[in-house]
């Protein structure tokens, strides 16, 4: 991922919020500074309703050459709205024993009349859920949280391998006062290292010490390489409007294990390239042992996906079998849990089980497929740069059509088509593993199509201030999808609200969708609406032709930007517009017609407005040619967009005669 740096002018901002502030530390667990009970506000984000205070990981290797962590976190609540940090979950890999936790402690502590008052968690009220066979949480919830109240834990977590060093986020959805991550490594462990931030670290250690591992004739002498790292004030990261995700966008560090010496010089290579990790999942029992198991009463749709001659019939018919056939639990993950056998017989699984068994039957029935595994835009971008399997979080299949084109087909959502890659798996990359010729490469997925919307409105306006009239919105890939699931999940009721856009002098009816059920055409919705004409006086009649087209409201208002933006594909937008004005009025201000383009010509948008035969005609368009924007361009595109919803939202007035 491209370094993260903030611009000069707010790097500066934060920078003087760290000299506000006397530089925290860590304090041991119970221990506390009533000035931390008595702060009324984080005095480098005044609006915060919570704050982390401090939290500390200490991470060294025992004499099984288990990992542990000691983890203490103390946190500050401000008011009634920071409460929810007050309900904590901690997941791990504990289906297995991987992972555990121990001597886990909490406790949430208040200022009572001037006094210290502390109420410990209730241990038995830490329940621990199963989330799937590898997969475990501890949850729990602190008493007595008010206002003013500091709630801290602490835990030890013992990872039972050597390679699972656990990364390390000193930035959050709240500020954090102080983050220190300090790990211990011995050198015959090779980590390669991430590090994402913006700002400067307050502590940067580096030591070296000899250390022993093992007892008796086995033991022997190590280095150990120590390193803490810590950062100090380090503000909230704000939820932005086409942020790719939280894990995109922190400030951390992550780890990867790439070699192993285990005695004297000799090097051992572990999963430091792609072709590796892609060998290590074609032998997986969850993975590529799965490819190949027989599904009960598979031969019908195998028999009939043979018989059809035409390669994209083929793979909707499979396709559509397996998305009809299958029901997605809503839990990610790269590997089967109940293996695909199972999930077949039971008609559900994870999204490993779903799309392992769509790979099968599609390889089965002559498709040249390959499963592939995926990070879906919550889980965050894969670094092409850090071959590392947990970077995923879901397989799909993967079909070359030729040297240039490829499907991603994902069986999970049945809003998905099979010819064109699913929104939240777009601008990341993806591993497919062709086992049979060893071959397992990484491929970016985009779409570089753009996708497309029209809205064209019909209409009369009256000398009562009224506008009566049709709307007819064609809606393409992406835009289908996402309002035939709007649609779909909240009903017509909402939709038609969703449609309106907030805007309460619009009333809609008389509402029809076509084409719900055939993917290949554009979802069409077509509707009755009226408006009433805010600010008409019976001289003049003002109008806004900017109806149905979600550009309303303007996304980039903030002067500052924290992350990328990602509108993840290229979306389209056209508007045209008849507006027939009353008898005895004529246009006295129409909008001039414009164009106007983003310094990168990345953006190009378009106004046509003109008076013909009694009617005002209007043209929008808007085209994008990427899709992706870094922080460092904000400035630019803050501007661009500024100035288009200023044409977009421009009024037409009209004079009686």
């Amino acid at each position: 991922m491209k370094s993260c740096f903030l611009p000069l002018a707010l790097a500066c901002v934060i920078s003087s919020f760290a000299k506000a502030q006397t530089p925290a530390t860590t304090m041991p667990y119970g221990k506390i500074d009533k000035a931390d009970l008595e702060m009324k506000s984080c005095d480098f984000e005044n609006d915060a309703n919570a704050m982390v205070l401090f939290k500390k990981g200490d991470v060294y290797y025992d004499q099984e050459f288990s990992i542990i962590l000691e983890f203490h976190k103390r946190i500050k609540i401000f008011n009634d709205q920071g409460k929810d940090k007050a309900n904590i979950r901690i997941e791990y890999e504990g289906g297995n024993r991987l992972e555990y936790l121990s001597d886990v402690q909490a406790e949430t502590i208040n200022l009572t009349d001037g006094k210290t008052e502390i109420t410990k968690v209730d241990k038995k009220q830490m329940l621990t859920e199963t989330v799937d066979k590898t997969t475990n949480a501890l949850v729990f919830s602190f008493p007595n949280v008010k206002s003013g109240s500091v709630i801290e834990y602490k835990y030890r977590e013992t990872i039972n391998n050597f390679y699972d060093l656990p990364d390390w986020f000193f930035q959050e959805d709240i500020p954090v006062r102080y983050s220190e991550y300090q790990t211990s490594i011995p050198d015959l462990l090779y980590f390669k290292t991430q590090t994402k931030t913006y700002e400067p670290f307050v502590k940067n250690v580096h030591t070296e010490e000899s250390a022993s591992i093992g007892s008796g004739q086995n033991a022997f002498l190590y280095t150990n390489d120590k390193n803490l790292r810590a950062m100090a004030n380090v503000h909230s990261l704000p939820s932005e409007p086409f942020m790719s995700s939280d894990v995109d966008n922190l400030q951390c560090i992550r780890f990867q294990l790439t070699g192993i010496r285990p005695t004297g010089s000799f090097h051992q290579s572990f999963l430091d390239t792609w072709a590796k990790v892609g060998g290590m999942l074609a032998d997986d029992e969850d993975f590529g042992k799965q490819l190949k198991r027989k599904l009960a009463n598979e031969e019908e749709i195998i028999n009939k996906a043979k018989s059809i001659k035409v390669a994209d019939e083929k793979i909707a018919y499979v396709f559509n079998e397996v998305k009809s056939r299958m029901k997605w639990n809503n839990i990610d993950s790269w590997e089967t849990n109940d293996g695909v056998k199972t999930a077949w017989e039971k008609k559900t699984g994870n999204s490993a089980e779903v799309n392992l068994i769509l790979y099968h039957l599609l390889k089965q029935g002559g498709v040249n497929a390959y499963p592939m595994v995926v990070s879906t835009r919550p889980h965050g971008k894969v670094n092409p740069a850090y071959p590392f399997v947990y970077q995923f979080n879901r397989a799909v299949v993967y079909v070359p059509v030729d040297s240039v084109t490829h499907y991603i087909i994902d069986a999970t959502n049945k809003y998905n088509t099979f010819n064109e890659t699913p929104a939240n798996l777009l601008n990341s990359y993806g591993l497919y593993i062709d086992k049979e010729n060893e071959k397992y490469d990484i491929e970016f997925l985009a779409n570089t199509k753009p996708t497309f919307k029209s809205v064209a409105l019909e209409a009369e306006i009256t000398p009562d201030g009224k506008m009566n009239g049709d709307v007819i919105i064609n809606n393409y890939s992406y835009n289908r999808a996402s309002d035939l699931k709007e649609y779909d999940t909240d009903g017509e009721k909402k939709f038609i609200e969703y449609l309106k856009d907030k805007d309460n002098t619009l009333s809609i009816a008389s509402l029809k969708m076509e084409n719900m059920a055939v993917d290949s055409l554009p979802l069409v919705e077509r509707a009755n609406f009226k408006v009433d004409l805010t600010g008409s006086d019976g001289n003049y009649i003002y109008f806004k032709p900017n109806l149905f087209s979600s550009f309303r409201s303007n996304p980039f208002l903030s002067e500052n930007r924290f992350s990328d933006i990602d509108f993840g594909f290229m979306n389209n937008l056209t508007i045209t517009g008849s507006f027939k004005m009353p008898a005895g009025y004529k246009a006295d201000a129409l909008p001039k017609s414009v164009s106007m383009i983003t310094p990168d010509k990345s953006i190009t948008f378009r106004r046509i407005v003109a008076e013909q035969d009694g009617a005002i005609l209007v043209r929008y368009t808007i085209n994008y040619s990427k899709s992706i924007y870094f922080k460092e361009d904000y400035p630019s595109l803050h501007e661009f967009y500024k100035k288009l919803f200023e044409m977009m939202n421009e009024q037409i007035v009209l004079k009686k005669s």
